[in-house]
């Protein structure tokens, strides 16, 4: 066996040890400094501003946290500290009054002073007794509850930092910082209630959160990055824009105002011309099915609990019958709302005998789709309950699936192009626990995928257990403005809906086989594509895609013939106009304007009326000055079409 040494004297021995390193990594796992390892180790120095670096940072701020909480309220118990994406949090359990404002301030005051006395971070093995007793001892009875429930022969580890009398110390595996001088840019964020192990049974603690980074300069782009997420916020935009609204007739259902519905529809009409140029054939399906369709599916059995359902009057009255009850049986014979399309397009498939010669068969639906989402997920129009997608399944033969998915990937990358979303990172979601078919078929499945994206020379990350139920899938996540990732597209290898349905086709040999089926989409669900859009841009719409392109306003009353002619001229060219010929003072228009976000706004007055010109401001360049009325359409409708558009 290896000699133990800590890995800072590895990275001491191989002249790599350097001031910002705050850990490394072994074998894959990251360890701290401190941590003894077999000398022949392979290691990899964690620096502070990599994510790994950072993510140790905030684990460690979350212990000072804890800390600077005990200090200034004595008798609070603590609970679990873990770092999330962008910060941390703690729970606490504290008599009295919750964490107000600026008991926060307080708090980080602390945290900046126990910072500053740069402790070093250090790690203890115990037993498990000693654990307990240690933490009985202290009165932190969540803790040893904690402990309790760790396996039989799992090491134990407690961390503490601070000065001898004054050390503070909790459960935890770590890693963490060499010392507490890492700890410097810190930020508290908000209070939360949540209950001890998410159990609503359970005591209420206070959660607070916040984030840490590297340096000074991080944080203060992290916090500019929140303040402009408020203010992109896609609901706050949808209201100010006139885009959408939510009411509570029909919970987490979304009503697109007429401004809103355009682009709805403008997306929709996008990617259709995108179908059309890519041997896509459009179907339309119904929106409520037989439970017999879902059984056969299996989504009864692994996706019953989000399916929305219908009672006829008939069940009505068999229910009164049952003294008055629905009974469960009769919610199992119900007919159900679809959640997805795939079923339905089994059913076109299999509703005749199909050739090779008709493969690969790209079917689209837009059709509206309905998925029960818990009151506490649902977001905006990121999480809603009714939605459409960009939906579409190619069934083809295996020979054709890696020419398919390279097809689509290019098709992809066009669009996400046109939204200008430009880093997009790739995961490969493997086999979930709950599934169905066998391991040959799920085997077959992701190497199929894989081989794929090997084929378009992509790279990509694994995401193990984090496929659907019927087949492992690609995720496309994009990174918006802000530099924050949302999941949208998504490919899936499917063989296991063509076996459930008993789909074939007829092959060059005269016999019958089973096709491969293909689940795509490129936006995903459009209401969530939607909000992400619309944050990614701030509500600044491209000229193809604005509800409405330009506004003319007018300077005074004395213009507002000539202004009439001009929208009615922008009109009959295909324009989306408004006109703004209110009493307001010039100033306040323009200022509306800008609001509203239109990408273009034609000032007019007597001048502009005499010389049959317009005055053209642009949302992205500026003023462009005077220009005839002709020319200003010529821009406009060059502008007007979608990027790629064929």
């Amino acid at each position: 066996m290896s000699e133990l040494k800590t890995a800072k004297e590895l990275l001491e021995g191989a002249h790599l040890l350097a001031e910002d390193i705050v850990a490394v990594r072994v074998n894959g796992a990251i360890v701290d400094l401190l941590t003894p390892i077999p000398a022949d180790s392979d290691i990899t120095p964690v620096r502070a501003s990599e994510p790994d670096g950072v993510e140790v940072i905030r684990h460690s701020t979350a212990h000072v946290m804890a800390d600077a909480v005990q200090r200034l309220f004595p008798g609070t118990k603590v609970t679990i500290g873990p770092s999330i994406a962008d910060g941390f949090y703690y729970d606490f359990a504290k008599s009295g009054a919750a964490f107000s404002e600026d008991d926060l301030a307080k708090i980080e005051q602390t945290m900046l002073q126990i910072a500053k006395a740069k402790s070093r971070f250090r790690r203890e093995v115990v037993t498990r007794d000693e654990a307990i007793a240690l933490f009985e001892s202290m009165g932190e009875t969540f803790k040893v509850e904690i402990i309790r429930g760790i396996p039989e022969g799992e090491p134990i580890t407690l961390y503490r930092h601070g000065e001898k009398g004054q050390e503070w110390v909790d459960l935890c595996a770590g890693p963490h910082v060499p010392n507490t001088k890492f700890l410097r840019a810190v930020k508290l964020m908000s209070v939360a209630g949540a209950y001890w192990r998410g159990d609503e049974r359970n005591p209420m603690l206070q959660r607070i959160y916040g984030t840490a980074f590297a340096s000074k300069e991080d944080l203060e782009e992290h916090l500019k990055r929140i303040e402009d997420a408020k203010a992109r916020d896609h609901r706050k935009l949808g209201k100010e824009l006139d885009l959408f609204m939510f009411d509570p007739i029909a919970p987490a259902m979304p009503f697109f105002l007429p401004k809103g519905a355009y682009v709805y529809n403008r997306l929709i009409g996008y990617v259709r011309e995108l179908y059309e140029r890519d041997g896509y054939d459009e179907v339309i399906t119904p929106q409520a099915f037989d439970p017999k369709l879902f059984r056969e599916s299996g989504h009864l059995g692994n996706y019953n609990e989000n399916m929305y359902r219908l009672w006829t009057e008939d069940h009505l009255d068999e229910s009164v019958k049952k003294e008055g009850s629905v009974a469960a049986d009769l919610q199992q014979n119900s007919f159900a709302l679809k959640p997805m399309n795939c079923p339905s397009h089994c059913v076109i498939f299999g509703s005749r005998k199909r050739s090779y010669r008709e493969l690969p068969w790209r079917m689209a639906d837009f059709g509206r789709l309905h998925r029960y989402e818990r009151g506490g997920v649902v977001h905006g129009l990121s999480r809603v309950r009714s939605f459409c997608q960009d939906d579409a399944h190619i069934f083809c033969t295996q020979d054709q699936v890696a020419g398919e998915i390279e097809q689509f990937i290019k098709l992809l990358y066009e669009v996400y192009s046109a939204f200008k979303f430009e880093k997009i990172d790739i995961k490969l979601a493997t086999r979930p626990d709950k599934r169905l078919g066998s391991d040959a078929d799920w085997d077959l499945s992701e190497g199929a995928l894989e081989a794929g994206l090997k084929k378009a020379g992509l790279p990509f990350e694994i995401l193990p257990g984090e496929g659907a139920f019927y087949g492992p899938k690609i995720e496309f996540h994009v990174h918006d403005a802000l530099k924050r990732s949302w999941q949208l597209g998504t490919m899936q290898y499917d063989p296991n809906l063509p076996e459930r349905f008993g789909l074939s086709y007829i092959g060059e040999d005269g016999k019958e086989h089973r096709p491969i089926m293909l689940h795509r989409a490129i936006l995903g669900s459009l209401e969530r594509f939607y909000s992400v859009l619309l944050e990614h841009c701030g509500g600044n719409f491209p000229v193809w895609l604005a509800p409405k392109q330009a506004i003319v306003v007018t300077v005074s009353e004395k213009a507002e013939e000539y202004a009439r002619q001009v929208a009615a001229d922008l009109k009959r060219a295909g324009v989306r106009v408004d006109v703004d010929l209110s009493a307001d003072k010039l100033g306040a228009k323009v200022r509306n304007a800008r609001l509203g976000r239109y990408p273009y706004m034609c000032v007019i007055g007597l001048k502009e009326a005499e010389s049959g010109t317009v005055g053209v401001r642009s949302r992205d360049q500026g003023e462009l000055g005077a220009m005839p009325v002709a020319e200003f359409i010529t821009k406009l409708l060059a502008e007007s079409r979608a990027p790629s558009a064929p």
